[in-house]
């Protein structure tokens, strides 16, 4: 798998932290990194997406990769994005 690139983790974080305010600017690319992150989407319990993402923080750190395993790039890429995220909302 491909990892993100700087602009498409951008794109991701700004739409995230802009739906944490209102639901309804969440897109179709923050919308598929949300439904791809760990507890997301199925889970969510439409009171508080600041809160689900605060509370799905440690299953979305992809902590069980290692530098040299397939997909290790592509995960830490995502865990990246998710740290942004929190940092800005947090």
């Amino acid at each position: 798998m491909t990892p993100l690139t700087e602009r498409q983790k951008t794109l991701i974080v700004n739409n995230v932290i802009k739906a944490v305010k209102n639901i309804d600017n969440l897109n179709k690319t923050g919308y598929n990194f949300l439904y791809l992150a760990s507890g997301f989407i199925a889970s969510y319990t439409g009171q508080s997406l600041k809160q689900d993402i605060i509370s799905f923080a440690g299953s979305n750190q992809w902590n069980n990769f290692r530098p040299g395993e397939r997909d290790y790039d592509y995960y830490m890429a995502k865990k990246d994005v998710y740290n942004r995220i929190l940092q800005a909302i947090v």
